[in-house]
C-alpha cells in the first residue's frame, strides 16, 4: 500500500520540482521585459522590418538562390544518409561503453560547432556542412537506433538462433524487417532537423543558403535577405511536408 502511495506522489513532487527549476531560472535571468515591449522597441522593430521590403526578385538573383537551395537540400539528404549508414553500424554495438561513449560525443557537439571545427580541415563549401551534420546525425541516429534494436520482439531472431543461424544472419532476417519502419521514420525526421540545420551552417561559411544569408546581411542588403529568408521557410515547408507524408505511409 505505502508503495502504490509512493508512486502515486512521484508525479505531482516531479510537477513541483520542475515548477521550481522554472521560478529558480526566471529569478536567475536578467529579462527586460519592459525594455522589451516598450515603445521605443517595437518603433524600431518595426522599422527594422520595414528594411526587408520589398524582397529582391530579380531573375538573377532568384536564380542564384536556388542554386543555394538545392546546395542546402543536398547537404541535408547526404548529411541524413551518412549519419543513417553510420548509426546503424554503430547501433548494434550500441551497448558496449566505447561505443555509448562515441555516440554520446557526437551528438553533444552542436551542428555549428562541428562545422566550424571541419571548416579547417575541408575549407569552406558544402563539404564541411555536409560532414558536420552526417557526425552529429550520427550519434543521435545511432542511440534511437540502438534502442529500437534492443526492444525489437526476440522471438523470430530466437526461433532462428535455435535452428544455428549466426548473428549477423538474425539481425538481417530477424531483428532489422521488425524495424525497419521505425528506424526509416526516424531517419526522415531527422532530415526535417537538418534541413533547418544545414539552412544557417552556411553562416560559419558551409554554403547554402546560409552562406548567401551570411553574406547579404553583413552587407545589409535587406531586400535579398528577405528572399533568401523566404527561400528558408519555403525549402523547409517542403521538407516537413515531403517527411511527414513518408512517415505516414511508413506507418500504414
Amino acid at each position: 500500500m505505502s508503495s502504490h502511495i509512493t508512486a502515486r506522489a512521484r508525479g505531482p513532487l516531479f510537477g513541483l520540482a520542475l515548477a521550481a527549476l522554472v521560478l529558480a531560472s526566471f529569478a536567475s535571468l536578467d529579462l527586460q521585459w519592459a525594455q522589451f515591449l516598450s515603445a521605443d522597441a517595437l518603433r524600431s522593430m518595426g522599422r527594422f522590418l520595414a528594411e526587408f521590403f520589398p524582397p529582391d526578385l530579380s531573375r538573377p538573383f532568384l536564380v542564384k538562390v536556388g542554386v543555394a537551395a538545392g546546395e542546402t537540400l543536398a547537404m541535408s539528404l547526404l548529411g541524413t544518409l551518412l549519419a543513417a549508414a553510420g548509426g546503424l553500424a554503430l547501433a548494434v554495438p550500441a551497448r558496449h561503453a566505447p561505443v555509448k561513449l562515441l555516440l554520446n560525443a557526437l551528438r553533444s557537439v552542436p551542428e555549428l560547432a562541428w562545422a566550424a571545427l571541419l571548416l579547417v580541415m575541408a575549407g569552406l563549401g558544402p563539404f564541411a556542412g555536409t560532414l558536420a551534420l552526417a557526425l552529429h546525425t550520427t550519434g543521435v541516429l545511432g542511440r534511437l537506433f540502438g534502442e529500437a534494436l534492443a526492444n525489437a520482439p526476440p522471438g523470430p531472431a530466437q526461433a532462428l538462433r535455435a535452428q544455428g543461424v549466426g548473428g549477423l544472419r538474425v539481425l538481417l532476417y530477424a531483428t532489422l524487417p521488425q524495424v525497419l519502419p521505425q528506424l526509416l521514420s526516424y531517419m526522415l525526421y531527422r532530415w526535417e532537423n537538418n534541413i533547418r540545420a544545414a539552412a544557417v551552417l552556411g553562416v560559419v561559411g558551409a554554403g547554402g543558403l546560409g552562406q548567401l544569408l551570411a553574406f547579404h546581411m553583413g552587407l545589409f542588403h535587406m531586400g535579398k535577405t528577405a528572399t533568401i529568408v523566404g527561400a528558408m521557410l519555403l525549402l523547409v515547408a517542403l521538407v516537413d511536408g515531403l517527411s511527414y507524408a513518408a512517415r505516414r505511409a511508413l506507418m500504414r
